[in-house]
């Protein structure tokens, strides 16, 4: 067994880094007009480049080799009017004359077709087509055009509505409502930027920081830091949206992250140079040490959480690696701000940081002359130490009980009759629903190429697949299958008895795929397939549920090398994976008691309950995995640098949670208020990554540091540290906090 206290000798590639980092540090503190303007000219530059080149966002995403995309492909082909994104233009008349108004109907119809990027239009009295994508209800006061897309109405800006809304004006000059449904409706909501979260986890910061400083200015260094970092991030993410389609929720998402880490890394660089200077250091000086130190561990701990994301590329769906992307690339600049930005605020404000004091400032722990700390939370670690097994039971338990709702999570994909009623995509939803019943909101197009039939044998086809069709379980409707104009394809369209989120639609969409469909063509060269939006969200869900345990794997793997690397432990880094796994589970399991058992969804304004959006669990995952690993980055590197010195295991974690006990629960707190600010958003999706990330990290904050780490820490002792030497040769040397020499 490798000696627990053996360290290296002399100055390596870690201490070279950290040596780097001191005078970088050290550097921007005395250069602080320098930086400042660099970095004030590189946020203006930015942000003109953005709104001069910067691209918008959407949903469109490609499933290449997936049965829908195959069916598109087909369409597109063989019947283009048929093929592409569809949206509706929901009419209601509450006097029941939509059957009446022929002519204003017929006119809207007429310059829907002239509107830039639309393939085909379906008038309401089309509902003999093939196939019938049109209708008016029976008592005539609600009824639909079609409207098909050659892209993403999301990704064709504010000029694809304003061309739309010209083109229904007369119908609202005759007096009928009209709502935008679908795509459309979602490319239609009002682009109105809310800062209402950010405003409140700002707000929430500031009281945190006060009671956590003590100090006016020390409190504003981190917020002023962050959010320039923020809005540089989302500058530079807006360029590469010019470049590449990221999802609507990219920006939400890349700001909710940057300010939590944006904050968190300058809160633990300031904490440290404020007890450099209590312990004498002139400010340049105390700069660059923090730098080398609490900025070494900003780095590991940025670096964890960027690659954390980055893992989600093995998913293999852009879609979803693209959102991790735009995640990371808050957390770089983020990164970026505290290693330069920071310090040379440090540099501006110099020994001013106590200026304008609430109470008396405080750093980070209290240390006797030997480095020992005997404060509460000393204590509290001793009372850990005397029942270790009890408070690890009672932490598991709590875990336990929170997970319980995993068990019974359903993914799927959130409709819009979750939105609010001031979307009008909801308010035609509801409209729909009320005509023609909700899986009118998301039919089932059945593509069958019949290219490779002999035409002698594609009638007694058509027949055998009429009549395997007919009364499939789940479905309201199904069209008969009439051919394209080639002849070379048959379609027909199947209406689920239940809303598109429902789990019927999703075992409709299986079952017609998976069984009825191929049963019906069996013996025959015809190929089916079920394409659609709906039954491209299906395919999306079915890849992501398929490749969820690699990204766990992969994510858990990369983490664990990680904090092995960092801390030469292999228990420690085995016990870091685990009680990270366990938070997850926890934080899953409030998500699916809220959203999809409802216990509290419509007091956060979910009309009902919902599925839990199918790429959200990955999301979470890959979020919560990486910045988990700050709060186990700075405590573990306290616990270990007084093993080091002392060799006792147990007074090491006690000294490790007095040192940092402060300076995380104030992080920890500032997380929060950040995440669960974002609960606000109309977007449920947002509120869903909202409240998951706050509960992720109130738990990993409280139950997970306070009852787990300290009670096995204390359980495996010394044997926490043990490395096998043939392992110590191969991985690298990553010391978490360099030296401040």
């Amino acid at each position: 067994m490798a000696s627990p206290r053996a360290t290296s000798t002399g100055p390596g590639p870690g201490s070279a880094r950290a040596g780097a980092l001191r005078r970088l540090g050290e550097w921007c503190a005395r250069r602080f007009v320098v930086v400042i303007i660099v970095w004030l000219v590189a946020l203006a530059g930015l942000h003109v480049l953005q709104n001069t080149f910067g691209g918008t966002y959407s949903d469109d995403f490609n499933l290449p080799g997936t049965q829908s995309n195959t069916g598109q492909q087909v369409l597109r082909e063989n019947a283009p009017s048929s093929s592409g994104t569809a949206g509706q233009v929901v009419m209601h008349d509450s006097k029941g004359q939509l059957a009446v108004v022929t002519d204003e109907i017929n006119q809207t119809v007429a310059a829907l077709q002239k509107v830039p990027h639309v393939t085909s239009v379906v008038s309401p009295f089309s509902a003999s087509s093939a196939p019938p994508t049109g209708a008016i209800s029976e008592d005539g006061t609600i009824g639909y055009i079609t409207v098909r897309f050659d892209k993403n109405p999301t990704s064709l800006g504010e000029s694809l509505v304003e061309n739309v809304d010209g083109a229904v004006a007369p119908l609202r000059s005759a007096g009928i409502d009209v709502e935008y449904g679908g795509p459309l409706g979602e490319a239609a909501r009002p682009d109105t930027k809310d800062f209402t979260s950010e405003a409140i986890g700002f707000a929430v910061a500031v009281v945190v920081l006060l009671v956590g400083f003590g100090s006016a200015i020390a409190a504003g260094l981190p917020l002023v830091s962050a959010l320039i970092a923020v809005i540089v991030g989302l500058s530079c993410l807006s360029l590469l949206a010019a470049a590449s389609t990221f999802a609507s929720v990219s920006p939400t998402l890349a700001t909710m992250i940057g300010l939590g880490v944006g904050i968190d890394y300058a809160l633990f660089l300031i904490t440290r140079y404020r007890q450099l200077l209590m312990d004498g250091d002139d400010p340049p000086v105390a700069a660059g040490r923090a730098v080398a130190t609490s900025g070494r561990a900003v780095l590991v701990s940025g670096c964890t959480v960027v690659v954390a994301l980055l893992g989600l590329y093995v998913s293999r769906v852009s879609f979803i690696g693209k959102l991790g992307v735009a995640a990371g690339v808050t957390v770089v600049t983020a990164v970026l701000g505290a290693l330069t930005l920071v310090p040379a605020l440090l540099g501006l404000i110099g020994r001013r940081i106590d200026r304008f004091t609430v109470h008396k400032p405080v750093a980070e722990g209290t240390e006797g002359p030997g480095g020992e700390a005997h404060g509460g939370w000393h204590r509290y670690a001793k009372r850990v130490e005397r029942r270790p097994w009890w408070f690890l039971l009672g932490g598991v338990v709590v875990i336990a009980v929170l997970a319980i709702p995993l068990f019974s999570i359903r993914l799927g994909h959130i409709d819009d009759g979750a939105d609010p009623t001031s979307f009008t995509d909801r308010r035609a939803f509801d409209l729909i629903s009320e005509g023609f019943g909700p899986g009118a909101n998301g039919p089932l197009t059945i593509v069958v190429d019949q290219s490779d039939v002999p035409s002698a044998d594609r009638d007694a086809l058509a027949t055998s697949l009429q009549k395997a069709l007919t009364g499939v379980p789940g479905a309201a409707s199904i069209s008969p299958p009439q051919p394209t104009d080639n002849g070379q394809v048959l379609i027909s369209t199947a209406i689920s008895e239940v809303a598109p989120q429902d789990a019927g639609t999703t075992n409709l969409t299986n079952h017609l795929e998976d069984d009825v469909l191929p049963q019906a063509v069996s013996g025959t060269a015809a190929r089916t397939y079920l394409t659609g939006t709906t039954a491209a969200q299906v395919d999306f869900l079915d890849l992501i549920s398929a490749r969820l345990p690699l990204i766990i794997a992969v994510v858990v793997g990369l983490a664990f090398l990680i904090i092995l690397a960092v801390f030469r432990g292999l228990l420690v880094a085995l016990k870091a994976a685990v009680l990270n796994l366990l938070s997850i589970a926890a934080s899953y399991g409030v998500v699916v008691a809220v959203f999809q058992w409802g216990w509290g969804g419509p007091s956060l304004g979910v009309n009902g309950t919902v599925p839990i959006e199918s790429y959200v669990p990955m999301m979470m995952f890959a979020i919560i995995f990486g910045l988990s690993m700050d709060y186990e980055v700075f405590l573990l590197s306290r616990v270990h640098e007084a093993w080091e010195r002392t060799g006792d295991s147990k007074n090491s974690v006690a000294h490790g949670l007095e040192i940092t006990a402060r300076v995380i629960t104030c992080a920890a707190l500032i997380m929060v208020s950040v995440f669960a600010a974002f609960i606000l958003s109309d977007n449920i999706v947002v509120k869903m990554l909202g409240l998951g990330l706050a509960v992720s990290v109130l738990i990993d904050a409280t139950i997970v540091r306070l009852l787990l780490v300290p009670a096995v820490m204390t359980l495996l002792g010394r044997h926490a540290w043990w490395m096998p030497r043939w392992l110590d040769r191969v991985l690298p040397h990553v010391n978490a906090e360099g030296t401040a020499a």
